[in-house]
Parts: C-alpha cells; structure tokens; sequence
C-alpha cells in the first residue's frame, strides 16, 4: 500500500532495539474486562509464544469492500455494505484464508458511537461465519490528512487509493490538548471487544511517522499503547515496523509489542533477511502487509518463505474496487485503463481471480 525505501540503515536499527522487550508477564485477564489505571506490561515472551501456537498459520489479506473508497465509507451507517463484504469474504475463506486486517477511523465513531460499535460487531459476526478471526488497526499516519465523514470523493481514475484518509490525521495526531477524545475512543472500542475471541489483535497504529510526519507522531503512538494497555484485553497488542529510518519510532515500536508485526514490499531475498533479523526479538511475526508484483514482492516467492519460516501472512489487497490498488503507488494511469500487471489485490469484483495460479499456490499453502 505504502512507499518503503529500505536503506541499509535497517541492521543497525534492528540491533539497537534487539534488547529493550520487556519480559514481565501480563496480567490475568478479568471475566469482565473493565477499564482499570494501571498499566499492564508487555507479554512475557512466553505468553506471546503461547499465544501465538494456539492459532493456525495466519494467512490473509488486508481488508476493505470494493465498494468503500476509505475506511469512513466502510463504515458510516449510509454506506456500510454487508452483502459486499459477506460475498468477498466468502471468496477469501474459499482459497483457505483466516485472517482479514481492517482499518477502523475515529470520526465514524466520533459521529455515531454506538451505531459504530454495533456495525463492528455486525462485520465480526460476518467474518467469524466464514471462519475468519479479524486483526483491527487503530489510528493510521498514511495518504489523505484531512479526513472528514459523509459522502466520500469518488476515486481518481487509475490513481493508487485516492481517497484513503489518515486517522486522526492533522492536527490531532500532534495535539495533546485533543488527545482525551482519542483517548476515549480507543478504549470504547477496544473495551467493547477485549474478550472476542473473533478479534485476532489490536494492530494500534499503522505506520507512524508517514505522510512526512517521522518523529512527531510519537506522543500519540504512546499514548496510544497506554490506553489500550489500560484496558488490558485478552489479544495481544501491536505497532507494526515499516521503515528503518526511524530509529526511535522503530524502538518504541518493536519494545511494546506483544508480538511483532512488520511491512515489507521488496523481494524475497531482502524479506528473508528482515525476518531473520527481528527474529532475534523472540517474539512471534505477523508481516501485516506485502505483495507488490511491479516490486517482485509475489505470492509465489513470499507466501512460501513466511509459511516456511512461521510467519503470518497479510498481503494488501483482496478484491478490486474504488480504493484503485490495482494501481502502483507512484505509476498512475490517467484514463483509468487496467494495468496489465496489478499492483495489489487478488480478484476481480466478479469473483474471478488476476491469476489462477495464484490461487491454486494460496490453496496449495493454506490447506
């Protein structure tokens, strides 16, 4: 989804933070589950490796209906489309997929709270009818800054997700003085599902620091591991690594997580030597996004390495639609025509696959 310019920066980042986790153990969880003032620690490694053997190999992709443009008209009541998302999530558990990570966005929370909350459970009760547990990703640094909720902008032909929107975006992200509507927010949401078992884990920001924001996204990217740690839920919590530039981002990051996700969008050889070297964390790996084709980031290269080295497996993309990711990031095509090689995603909005082979190799690694 995402620009990644991998520098050789990354060995000496990944070796600094090799030792900050902390090994504590988590608190037991409640029956209940209320909001309590302290603050539990990171899972023992112990817990995050039990966590993670009793789930099978997570395979899937990252999750939004052909016919939402962003997050806020995957949500907002007016434009919330189950029959979509129960067909397309049909087509992901056909070809032996479990998991789909989705973004939220506060102002459809902001805007109707409860309405909000019951269509979560709403797309969760879809989801787990199909056999598929859901990773949910809080706030997100990434495209449009300004994100405003009712009707949505139609996409910008041939234009890699022209209608995406960052949450909080700006200001809020740098505020303080906005935080406490944040705060609530996260632990609303986060409170309402800490013991559903259908909710994999809480993925509680997607790649801070992006949008030319580095360093300045880290007063919320804390408080935003306070909050959800506050509430203590049963799923583990996690900030996924995306650009070894940013050391400091990069250690808070990688320290926090109970387990650690990561994106990656380059070839195989340089994917295998990410993997190699966060797993001297200790920890168990989900890579949250990757598969870009025009990258050589493939199905048939990826999918086989991460099943390989234990490692779940989120691509970008399920089906076609107005997010336009079918598109590369930097290669817009101006008369909305199809690229002869897709970008992302894996089936068309009729069900057929870009590529069977594809297909057959997903079905082949899944069963």
């Amino acid at each position: 989804m995402f620009r990644k310019n991998l520098q050789l920066q990354f060995l000496t980042t990944l070796l600094v933070v090799a030792g900050l986790f902390s090994c504590n153990n988590a608190s037991e969880p409640t029956a209940q589950k209320p909001v309590v003032n302290e603050i539990r620690p990171v899972w023992s490694l112990e817990k995050a490796a039990n966590w993670y053997s009793q789930h099978k190999w997570i395979v899937g992709a990252n999750f939004l209906p052909s016919t939402a443009i962003n997050q806020l008209e995957m949500w907002q009541a007016e434009t919330f489309d189950t029959a979509t998302i129960n067909r397309e999530l049909g087509w992901a558990s056909s070809i032996g997929m479990n998991t789909m990570r989705v973004y939220l966005h506060s102002k459809a929370w902001e805007q109707d709270s409860s309405g909000f909350l019951q269509r979560m459970d709403t797309y969760l009760a879809i989801a787990d009818a199909h056999k598929i547990k859901t990773i949910f990703v809080i706030f997100d640094d990434v495209w449009n800054k300004e994100p405003k909720t009712g009707k949505q902008p139609d996409p910008k032909p041939g234009t890699h997700n022209s209608g995406w929107v960052q949450d909080p975006g700006d200001p809020y992200h740098k505020d303080s003085t906005l935080f406490p509507a944040l705060e609530n927010y996260v632990i609303a949401v986060i409170s309402r599902f800490a013991t559903d078992k259908r909710v994999l884990l809480w993925d509680l920001y997607n790649e801070p620091g992006n949008s030319g924001k580095k360093n300045s996204s880290l007063p919320l990217l804390k408080n935003v591991f306070t909050w959800a740690r506050t509430v203590n839920p049963d799923q583990p919590l996690s900030a996924g690594v995306w650009d070894w530039n940013f050391e400091e981002l990069n250690e808070f990051q990688v320290a926090n997580s109970d387990i650690l996700t990561y994106h990656n969008y380059e070839a195989a050889d340089w994917h295998k030597r990410v993997v190699q070297l966060l797993k001297m964390h200790g920890r168990p790996m989900i890579c949250t996004e990757y598969m870009a084709r025009t990258r050589n980031s493939l199905f048939s290269t990826i999918l086989p390495l991460l099943k390989e080295q234990q490692v779940g497996a989120i691509n970008w993309g399920l089906v076609a639609g107005k997010s336009n990711t079918i598109y590369a990031w930097d290669t817009p095509v101006p008369d909305g025509s199809e690229p002869k090689l897709w970008f992302h995603d894996i089936f068309r909005k009729d069900g057929s696959p870009f590529s069977k082979d594809e297909i057959d190799l997903i079905k082949n690694l899944t069963q």
